[in-house]
């Protein structure tokens, strides 16, 4: 088991040193478990790049999807604050408030995602406004390895230091005024070093809460070198524990997003068997050009239903994959 140091500063923007590819990034979702609803937001500062990756994904009740991605400019990395978002910490490792006051696209045909051009163009826009103050459940999860060389969460040449949290979530939520407030439950990371979204061959996260004492954290990576590891934990009644093996099986629909899950997942103290519905995807894409040849990456964001135990669970189901061909290099794993 990797070792982690984690510090209270921790919580705060790093030095980004010489590495071109620096990217310190913070994230939250929340979701509202009476009403099913709820997203995520992101702010991933790449300073030695000039420009921060501002995105705010929104699963609405009426199914609609509203969201925002943006590279909003940026001179150093002393602050998360671009572009309207910004994130604070209140007190480390236990409160943190992020906020979005911007337009927002109304999404109601998710086959959008699959062309900026149209996604940018087509939908109606809103004026949203968001403010999210995260309070921990749970203990933090990871920090950075203490050991040169030790492989981390999400892979050393993606985030080398990262950390987790399960939370409880005071959401305040407008659209076009129409008020979604909600007081419910989701997840957060932070993560600094060197990321590439290629440098990741695959991988199924499963980031999701049932509750105050109960979540998951579950990840299924492969990164360039192929090798397929898994990690993660699961939060039970106040504590973490590591998981020593994970399965995933997938349902798929035609267009190659995915619709049901389940997972099957070991403790030193317990398995577990977690099924989950996809309720909406925001089929998302990335693409990076790297000594004149153009990598693309599916990233499939998934609002996701979970049942474990007779408890029931809201979160995020995120599917990462390189494109060959147009096709999902995991696809259908």
């Amino acid at each position: 088991m990797t070792d982690y140091l984690l510090r209270a500063e921790d919580e705060h923007p790093h030095d980004p040193g010489n590495e071109p590819l620096f990217n310190e990034s913070v994230y939250v979702n929340a979701f509202d478990h009476e009403r099913a609803y709820g997203g995520w937001m992101r702010l991933g500062n790449r300073a030695n790049e000039g420009y921060a990756e501002l995105a705010v994904c929104l699963f609405l009740p009426d199914g609609r999807i509203a969201c925002q991605f943006q590279r909003p400019a940026i001179g150093d990395n002393r602050v998360f604050d671009a572009g309207g978002m910004s994130y604070a910490v209140e007190t480390p490792h236990e409160t943190v408030v992020m906020r979005y006051s911007g337009e927002v696209l109304l999404v109601a045909d998710r086959a959008l995602f699959r062309d900026p051009k149209r996604l940018f163009s087509e939908p109606p826009r809103a004026y949203c406004e968001l403010a999210w103050r995260v309070r921990g459940c749970s203990p933090i999860h990871g920090g950075l390895p203490r050991e040169t060389g030790a492989q981390t969460m999400f892979g050393r040449d993606f985030s080398l230091g990262h950390f987790n949290q399960h939370t409880a979530v005071e959401a305040a939520l407008s659209i076009d005024g129409e008020c979604l407030d909600f007081q419910g439950y989701g997840w957060r990371d932070h993560s600094w070093g060197p990321r590439l979204w290629q440098n990741i061959l695959f991988d199924r996260g499963f980031y999701a809460s049932f509750g105050p004492e109960r979540g998951i954290t579950l990840l299924k990576i492969a990164n360039r070198d192929g090798v397929v590891r898994r990690a993660g934990v699961l939060f039970v009644d106040g504590d973490y524990e590591e998981i020593t093996d994970l399965d995933v099986f997938t349902d798929w629909d035609a267009d190659k997003d995915p619709t049901a899950i389940t997972l099957s997942a070991r403790t030193a103290r317990r398995s577990a068997v977690i099924h989950g519905r996809v309720l909406n995807v925001a089929p998302l894409r990335n693409r990076r050009e790297i000594d004149g040849e153009v990598l693309r990456s599916r990233i499939a964001e998934c609002l996701t239903e979970l049942e474990w135990d007779g408890q029931r669970g809201y979160g995020m189901t995120e599917y990462v994959e390189q494109l060959r061909d147009g096709v999902p290099v995991a696809w259908p794993m």
